[in-house]
């Protein structure tokens, strides 16, 4: 047909559409293309997401002469729609097999090529996604592709441009010499935009480029560029450029990666810009991969240094994240004399931010730096975190507790960290209680049992009459977790009397956890234990508060499958059938369900 006409023919035509046995019948499909021109974004939006389905009732032929071209003729003209465009750019990617499968793909170029005009970023990025799936397809990528790189890396639009960046990489190695020369000074030109944006875009793509490089025209060409745009008068480039240095290094020697790219990292560490710097900061265990040891410890270790001591509270944030990292390529002596006094300040910043991040890896450096020096140096500074103002600090500490339990033992982390973990399971952050009951199995297998009595065991109970749900919910699970650990036995003794007295607190909150903690402890008690925790349970079921009731029933049906039979037909069956036909809809509810358990 004449391709002049657009959408209105594609759509006047439909009644030659021959649907064959297809599931679409032709009405829909001429509905589908209404809507693709419908006022309502939302509609159109519809209408993309079905293209597919339009496709295949068109047919290939169809398909490549009309909708594509219909499509890109939308994409030219909805340029404030980004929510349909960002919708378009996804689903062209989709459709080389329905354009007639590879020999066909390079009509979607066309309107993908249109759409990488859009100022819309994710639209761009889209389109770029999309077309990098359409390049790999297509059969001769010289022909069709490099034609449309020139057209976007030399265009009056930025956004083109930017566009273009990415997708230098996808076709290099597939194309001529004359061509790759092309590309590559395109790509140059790319790098030494006037505007910003473009070079940031360039800057970001370098280095998928350089692995498509040859080594010639990487040395020769592309690490100048980069060094360059490493010097970039804009930070948001220069910031970009840490990334680099690390895909850089990985691909070059070391004595390349010496000379070419550790003067670009240390420039970067000492730059005027916080974001650049905190990028640097943010991977710095990386970019300490790309050079040699002896360069690590006498030059990256005054570079880690200064940013543990930058001004900006983010540059210490993401340097702090880095210490155990770092540590760990060092020697204990360099990380002693001179990242430990680093770490003693950093407990102590001004910053939660960067106290938090501290804790979180600070743990971390008992192995590294061995029992002796964990005493010494470290525990005081884990006591510090612990009672920490930032509940986060405390939290990232307890979560850690193990790696230094290792390291101390038992009883050294018994006399010392110990009472401040008491302290902090009536922290007023429920967070803060619930990462300390989450460690108590945990505590309680490597301390032993006498320890645990001493200390912890009241406190295991006490947490069952929190204030806050969860709490009591996951103190109910610990029970049973420390059961596993300490045995039945143990259990009859600190557990089982505890809770069957908790099942007549006046509180019905509290009645009801205890519920709880039974059908928890069901898994772990065995059957002749069982049978003192199923009174309160039954109790329970003629409790005067509809949510203790209920959750009796629950508990029946969970611990059934452990009760002697002639105990399920004389106690339990009973109160259920009393409570099939309670006046509360949930009670009734779980107690028929509890039943159907009982049955069988």
């Amino acid at each position: 047909g004449d391709g002049g006409d657009g959408g209105r023919g594609l759509c006047g035509r439909m009644t030659d559409v021959d649907m064959g046995d297809g599931d679409y019948s032709l009405e829909p499909i001429k509905i589908l293309i209404d809507e693709l021109r419908n006022d309502d974004c939302q509609q159109r939006l519809k209408s993309i997401r079905l293209l597919s389905a339009i496709a295949t009732a068109l047919g290939p032929e169809r398909t490549r002469e009309e909708l594509v071209p219909y499509l890109n003729e939308m994409a030219a003209e909805m340029e404030d729609e980004d929510e349909v465009l960002l919708a378009m750019a996804e689903e062209l990617g989709n459709m080389i097999p329905h354009v007639g499968g590879k020999e066909h793909a390079h009509v979607l170029l066309l309107p993908l090529e249109t759409l990488c005009a859009p100022e819309e970023a994710l639209v761009r990025d889209k389109a770029v996604e999309s077309l990098t799936k359409v390049s790999e397809a297509l059969p001769k990528a010289e022909d069709a592709f490099v034609p449309l790189l020139r057209r976007l890396a030399t265009g009056d639009y930025n956004s083109t441009r930017i566009a273009s960046a990415p997708l230098f990489a996808t076709v290099y190695t597939r194309v001529g010499e004359a061509s790759k020369a092309e590309m590559r000074q395109m790509f140059a030109g790319l790098c030494k935009d006037d505007v910003p944006m473009v070079r940031k875009a360039a800057c970001q793509s370098l280095g998928s480029f350089a692995k498509v490089l040859e080594a010639t025209h990487l040395h020769e060409e592309l690490i100048p560029l980069f060094a360059k745009l490493a010097q970039d008068d804009q930070d948001s480039v220069r910031v970009v450029a840490v990334e680099n240095c690390v895909t850089l290094g990985k691909m070059l020697p070391n004595d390349k990666t010496q000379l070419s790219v550790f003067p670009i990292i240390r420039q970067l560490q000492q730059d005027k810009s916080w974001r650049v710097r905190y990028m640097v900061a943010d991977h710095f265990c990386e970019l300490c991969d790309t050079v040699a040891k002896d360069t690590v410890e006498t030059q990256m270790t005054p570079a880690l240094v200064s940013f543990l001591k930058d001004t900006e509270a983010e540059v210490r944030t993401a340097a702090a994240f880095k210490v155990t990292g770092f540590c760990e390529r060092i020697s204990v002596a360099l990380a002693l004399s001179q990242i430990l006094p680093c770490v003693r300040d950093l407990a102590n910043d001004s910053s939660q931010h960067v106290r938090a991040a501290l804790a979180s890896v600070i743990m971390g450096l008992a192995p590294v730096l061995g029992k002796e020096h964990t005493i010494e140096q470290l525990l005081p500074l884990f006591l510090s975190l612990l009672k920490d103002d930032n509940h986060e600090a405390r939290l990232n500490i307890i979560c850690k507790l193990e790696a230094v339990n290792k390291v101390i033992g038992v009883d050294c982390l018994g006399q010392s960290l110990l009472p401040a973990i008491i302290e902090l399971a009536e922290d007023k952050q429920w967070r803060v209680r619930l990462a300390i009951i989450e460690h108590i199995p945990l505590l309680a297998s490597q301390m032993g049992v006498a320890f645990f009595e001493e200390r912890l065991a009241k406190m295991c109970i006490t947490w069952l009459s929190d204030s806050v749900f969860t709490i009591r919910e996951a103190a109910a699970d610990n029970l049973r977790k420390l059961t596993e650990v300490f045995g039945v036995q143990w259990a009859s003794v600190y557990i089982i009397p505890q809770v069957q007295e908790l099942c007549n607190h006046s509180n019905y909150l509290y009645r009801m956890t205890a519920i709880i903690a039974i059908s928890t402890l069901a898994s772990a008690v065995g059957r002749d234990k069982l049978k003192a925790l199923l009174d309160p349970v039954l109790s329970a079921t003629k409790d005067p508060v509809p949510n203790c009731r209920f959750n009796a029933c629950k508990a029946i049906q969970t611990i059934a499958p452990v009760l002697e039979p002639q105990v399920l037909e004389s106690q339990v069956r009973p109160a259920l059938q009393s409570l099939a036909s309670d006046q509360d809809p949930d009670v009734k509810y779980f107690a028929t369900r509890a039943l159907l358990e009982v049955a069988w």
